[in-house]
């Protein structure tokens, strides 16, 4: 009898973690559909000028996506280096001036504790050009997954363009945003999302 009291505790203190961690990171969270109506009627987007909101809007759809990206690409240099130098990999294999300039971005935001933050992990503080320097002082760590870290140094580097335009509020052109497609799907074939 003692067992299965036991075993009903286990099963029901895992349900409890569950719930706590689904609600955590946001399982819980309504429709996304729902969640955009409720920012739209959060934000006085009907006080600006339409054709700059509209120029907005089109951006919008490429900057989920090259956000997305770089989220993507930051979990994997993460991943792999986790992988192939275990938990102590941040201060092992990201040289000391990029951990720096992640760790005074963290001690900012740290001290704005009202505003959400970037992400749980150092990476998460890292600028986009970054990442390629973490690659290649890392090499052997991407070689399985990359043809070279010169192809995903121009990659990154024509994103990094087009995603420094749609953050200074510019505009891409057609061909532009085909161009960050192109690349992004170039990427995904070669790594995976």
């Amino acid at each position: 009898m003692n067992k299965r009291n036991d075993i009903y505790a286990f099963v029901f203190k895992g349900q409890i973690a569950q719930e706590s961690a689904d609600k955590e990171i946001g399982k819980n969270d309504p429709a996304p559909s729902d969640v955009s109506e409720r920012i739209a009627r959060a934000l006085p987007l009907d006080l600006l000028d339409k054709d700059f909101v509209l120029a907005a809007t089109k951006m919008a759809h490429v900057f989920t996506l090259i956000s997305a990206f770089e989220n993507g690409a930051r979990k994997f240099i993460q991943d792999r280096l986790l992988e192939d130098h275990g938990a102590d990999w941040w201060t092992r294999c990201v040289s000391s001036a990029v951990r720096k300039s992640a760790d005074d971005r963290k001690k900012d935001e740290d001290q704005h504790r009202y505003h959400g933050s970037r992400g749980a992990s150092m990476i998460f503080y890292v600028q986009l050009g970054d990442l390629i320097s973490i690659m290649q002082n890392n090499e052997s760590s991407f070689e399985d997954y990359i043809p070279s870290i010169d192809w995903a140094r121009q990659l990154f580097k024509s994103l990094e363009r087009s995603r420094n335009v749609i953050m200074h509020s510019g505009e891409l052109s057609m061909n532009d945003i085909e161009r960050v497609g192109m690349n992004i799907r170039d990427w995904i074939r070669q790594v995976g999302g």
